[in-house]
Formats: C-alpha cells, structure tokens, sequence
C-alpha cells in the first residue's frame, strides 16, 4: 500500500476525458465524449515534480496524444492541500499579480464575468478568450474567491461513476485533486466513498460474465466492446443503442482507442450492453427491448462499488464494505541458465507461447511470474519441467527474497565472527 502511495506522488495525470450519456429516444443513448489535456499548477513556490517512463511516452505517441497541447494549453490543477496552502498566502497578502499587463486582463476578465452574470440563466456557460500561460491560473485565482459558486462542484453526487479497471483513475482523482494519498488503506477507501457514493467498474462486470456466455478472451476495453455489439452477444439485436453527438462524430468514423474520450464512450456502452445482457438473462427473454437506466442500474447492483484489482491477495476493492478475502494464483519464480543477458520481454514471449504472465525482473537471471489462472500456473510448471533454460517454481518469500537472503547472510557473518572469537578467547585463556 505504502509502495503504491508513494508511487503516486511522482506520477501525473497527463489529462482526463468524461463521456456523458443521455437516454433521447427509447432505447437510443446519445454519448457526448470530451477530452481535457491537464498540467500541474506553478504558483511561486508551489512546484510539482514527476517521472516520465520510456515505454508510456512511446504508448502516448503511438497512439495519437498531443504533447504541445498538453504542455502549452493544459488546464493547471491542485488539490484541496494545496489550495489551502495558496489561500493562506493570499490571505496574509504575499501574493500580487505579476505586471501591470496581467493586472489590466484580470480587470478586464472581472469586469466581462460580472457583465455576463447579470444577464446569464442557469446551465449557460462562457468562453474567456486572449489567456495564455499562467494569465490562466491567475485569474482562475481571483474568479475563485469572487465566485465560489461557479467554480465549486458539490461532492457526493448520485449519478454513478463508471470506469474500466479504474483504480488508476481513482488513485489519480484523490491525489491530485481532492487531498493527497492518505497512508490508511480505509481511509482512502472511505474518502472515494464520500466523494462518489456510486461506483461501477465495467472490467469487473465484463470479467463475472465473460465465462457465463462463453464470449473469446477480450485483452482490452475495444476488444469487449466488439464482442457485445458482436452476434456473439445473444442480445446484441435488442442492445441498447449508444451513437455519437454532433461534436463527436470523428468517432464514428474513426476508432480511437486509448485515446481518453473514444474509451469514455467505450466504457458507457459497455455498462449499458453488459447490463441489457443480465437484465435478459434475469428475465429469460433475449429478445426484451424496453428497458428503463433504473432498472440496469438494479441489475447491477452487485458490482456496484466493487473495483477490480490486478495481481493482489484480493480480486476487487470493495469501497462500500469489506474486502472479499479470496484465494489467488500463487508467484512463481523462473531461474534462467544459458541464457545470457536474457530480458523481461524475452520470458514474456516465451511463456506466451503457453500462457500469458505478467514477468518482473527480482534478480540476475531470476524472474517473478504473475497469473490471474491457477490454471496456467499449474500448466507451467509442468510444462517447463524439460525447458533447457528455465527453471520454474513456487515462490518463497524465506527462500528467494533478496532482502531475506542479505539478511541471513548477514546473520552468518556475525555468527561466524562471533564463533571465531570465543574460539580464539577460550585458547587464549587455556595457553595461560
């Protein structure tokens, strides 16, 4: 736990996307898909660091993600801890706008939002044009203590959250944007409670039902969303059908996955269709057309609130309750002989072959290998028994930990030493 809070306060968001789905006709869902590029707030003193990996930047440019965008134009954020810490120090009278040029924008901004607010009805918005750089944080600044109601979203909304393996996601919305990570494991799954009451993680309602309909092996979010609108779903005729807004429809001609609003819309339309498919298996008739949102909702209540979870002693975070202690796969540890300089990719491609494992590197020549399958962990082992250069079994934390070993070497030193020297002192005494 400590291992992943810690992980994350290096970590960014590089920005985040949100799909809003309306029901406008029957069983016809409209899907407006937004993606907002992010870049931590600067603030005099106020600084963040973070870590790039070689393999994400590659991902992200692979796929399409506008970095210019994201470093120029990206919408700076902070998180309530360090709003505070800003409100502290314009309160005592430390903070100025910079130049006279930005003193006469964020006039000029006041007086254009004061001008609109006169007139504005409820749900208008508005666009404030010429901002560049930190003009934008400024003035967001100012506006924020003028206006607290324009800017502040209450907490704890009903509408539901939903998400595809979405820890990730929601480790990032505590940490950067409400307060940062607590150190207690209940107390963050208590905070996530609070701010949204209503989760749905569409992985672990696609993995419980997967098996049931005997559906192929889906590796990613697109990959299940095919199948479902697939004749392999025994409901796709009769699915509730999700298509895109105006302002979205390069979606509709173009897939985007990985990009952050294509999986947003994604992510809807699987919860819809995965929730028609149980709510027609409840009912026993695939050919059931009307259906109301409340009653996907019901039939989904099971999973709500339970968040799946990757290669941990438990398969789901519940954050409503306690966590389900199931039984998972065991490690296994592979010893490579003959094999000289031999990476993590290559394990990974050779157990492919046979199974999939995730493979991290514990020591030279030495690999840990995690499986979601007690079946493939079984498989492997009996597999590999005549493998010329792996050697792989069960992991012991006692007999394979690197810590573990250096500290029983250390032991053996001291012991050694120690022997040594009563031998020594008991000659000495003797010869006297």
């Amino acid at each position: 736990k400590n291992l992943i809070r810690n992980t994350y306060v290096y970590m960014m968001v590089t920005g985040y996307s949100l799909a809003l789905v309306f029901l406008v006709f029957y069983c016809r869902y409209m899907a407006h898909s937004y993606n907002f590029f992010l870049f931590p707030a600067t603030f005099g003193q106020m600084d963040s660091e973070f870590s790039f990996q070689a393999f994400s930047i590659k991902f992200l440019t692979h796929y399409g993600f506008d970095f210019n965008k994201f470093l120029k134009d990206g919408i700076p954020y902070m998180n309530e801890a360090q709003e505070k810490k800003l409100q502290k120090g314009l309160l005592s009278g430390n903070w100025v706008v910079h130049s006279v040029i930005d003193k006469d924008k964020v006039k000029k901004v006041i007086d254009e939002v004061t001008c609109w607010m006169s007139f504005a009805e409820e749900g208008e918005s508005m666009v404030l044009h010429d901002i560049y750089g930190f003009q934008m944080f400024e003035i967001q600044l100012v506006l924020r203590q003028a206006l607290q109601d324009i800017w502040t979203v209450p907490l704890g909304s009903q509408e539901p959250l939903v998400g595809h393996n979405m820890l990730m996601d929601l480790l990032h919305l505590h940490d950067k944007f409400y307060n940062p990570l607590p150190e207690d494991y209940e107390e963050f799954k208590k905070n996530i409670h609070t701010l949204f009451p209503i989760l749905i993680d569409t992985k672990n309602v696609a993995k419980a039902i997967w098996k049931e309909f005997q559906f192929p092996q889906a590796s990613n979010l697109l990959e299940v969303y095919e199948v479902l609108c697939s004749d392999m779903n025994p409901t796709n005729a009769t699915c509730p059908e999700v298509f895109h807004a105006s302002d979205c429809l390069r979606y509709a001609t173009k897939k985007s996955p990985h990009e952050a609003a294509y999986d947003a819309f994604l992510c809807g339309s699987v919860l819809l269709k995965t929730a028609h498919l149980l709510l027609c298996r409840i009912s026993c008739d695939p050919a059931r057309t009307s259906s109301s949102f409340s009653q996907y909702l019901d039939v989904l209540a099971a999973y709500v609130n339970q968040v799946n979870l990757i290669r941990a002693r438990v398969q789901k975070i519940n954050f409503s309750g306690m966590d389900d202690c199931t039984n998972r796969p065991p490690l296994l540890i592979a010893k490579v002989r003959g094999w000289p300089s031999v990476t993590t990719q290559q394990i990974y491609q050779e157990l492919r072959i046979h199974c999939r494992f995730d493979v991290q590197q514990l020591g030279k020549n030495q690999f840990l290998l995690f499986s979601n399958k007690f079946k493939d962990v079984k498989f492997v082992l009996k597999v590999c028994k005549t493998h010329p250069n792996l050697q792989i079994s069960l992991y012991r934390h006692w007999r394979h930990s690197a810590q573990v070993n250096c500290f029983l070497q250390m032991c053996g030193i001291v012991v050694s030493w120690s022997l040594l020297a009563f031998l020594l002192g008991g000659s000495s005494n003797f010869a006297l």
